[in-house]
C-alpha cells in the first residue's frame, strides 16, 4: 500500500498487516494537523521510504518525533523513541485502506468545538481567539466567536492534515500576527495552504477567490465554535464513518 503527501515530496510504501487507526486528539496533534490525527502503524522492516526529499521531522517531546513534508506542510509520521515501529498518517494513505478506528485517545484536550464521538457540544463563549503553531513559531489573534466549523474530506485536505480538516471562515485582515513564520504550499487550482516550515503545524487555506479560512486545531480554548457541516463527503476515507447527524455535502454549499 502507497501512502504520500500532497505535493509528493514524502512517499512511502507500507505492508501489511497495519494496526487499526487511533484517533489522537491531544493538543500537539490538534496543533499539527489542524483538527484532530488519525494514525495506524507499521513495523520498520514493513515500512520503506520511495522519496524523502521533502521529509523533515520535529521533535515536539523527548519521547518521540514528528514527521512532516516541508514543502506542503503535510503532516505524516510519528515516531517514539526505542521502538520498532512507526505511526503513519491514515490519510496519507493512497486507496482503500480496509482499516477502522479502533479507539479514540486524549478525548479529554479535545478541542471544545466538536465531540470526540458523537454530536458536537455546545459553543462556548469566545471574544477573542488565540492561535499558535506548535513551536510557537506563528502566533495570532483574531475576534471570536469561532463561530461554524466546516469539516472537509477532500483529498488535499486528508493528505495535508492526515485525517480530515476542520477550519472556520475569517477575513484574512482580521489576523493580529504577534509572530509570523510562514511556508505557503500553491494548489493545482492556484490556492495557498499556510503551514509552519518548523513543525509542519496547518494555519490557514486561502482560496483562489480570495476566501480565507482557519484551522480550528490550532485555537487555544476556548473557541466559541461548532462544527456544523461535513463537506466533500464523496472523498472521505473509508476507515472512519460519520455519525454525529450533521449535514453532509459532497462538495461546498
Amino acid at each position: 500500500m502507497r501512502g504520500s503527501c500532497l505535493c509528493g515530496g514524502v512517499v512511502f510504501d507500507v505492508r501489511p498487516p497495519l494496526r487499526d487507526v487511533v484517533a489522537c486528539h491531544c493538543t500537539q496533534c490538534r496543533k499539527q494537523s489542524g483538527h484532530y490525527w488519525a494514525a495506524t502503524s507499521v513495523p520498520h522492516n514493513h515500512f520503506h521510504l520511495v522519496e524523502d526529499r521533502g521529509l523533515a521531522w520535529y521533535r515536539a517531546s523527548p519521547e518521540a518525533q514528528r514527521g512532516f513534508c516541508r514543502d506542503c506542510g503535510a503532516f505524516l509520521l510519528w515516531q517514539p523513541e526505542g521502538e520498532a515501529r512507526i505511526s503513519l498518517a491514515a490519510g496519507a494513505l493512497d486507496g482503500p485502506t480496509g482499516l477502522h478506528i479502533e479507539s479514540h485517545w486524549f478525548g479529554e484536550v479535545a478541542g471544545d468545538y466538536y465531540s470526540p464521538e458523537g454530536p458536537p457540544a455546545a459553543p462556548t463563549l469566545a471574544e477573542t481567539l488565540h492561535g499558535s503553531c506548535l513551536c510557537g513559531a506563528n502566533r495570532f489573534s483574531l475576534p471570536g466567536p469561532m463561530g461554524a466549523v466546516w469539516s472537509c474530506h477532500c483529498s488535499q485536505c486528508r493528505k495535508l492534515s492526515g485525517h480530515y480538516a476542520a477550519s472556520f471562515d475569517t477575513e484574512e485582515e482580521a489576523m493580529d500576527w504577534q509572530a509570523r513564520h510562514v511556508a505557503e504550499h500553491i494548489t493545482d487550482g492556484g490556492s495557498a495552504r499556510g503551514f509552519c516550515p518548523d513543525c509542519g503545524s496547518s494555519l490557514y487555506f486561502r482560496a483562489s477567490d480570495g476566501s480565507f479560512s482557519v484551522e480550528a486545531g490550532v485555537i487555544d480554548n476556548p473557541t466559541g465554535g461548532q462544527i456544523s457541516q461535513h463537506i466533500f463527503v464523496a472523498d472521505k476515507g473509508d476507515y472512519y464513518t460519520l455519525d454525529d447527524g450533521l449535514p453532509q455535502a459532497v462538495g461546498r454549499d
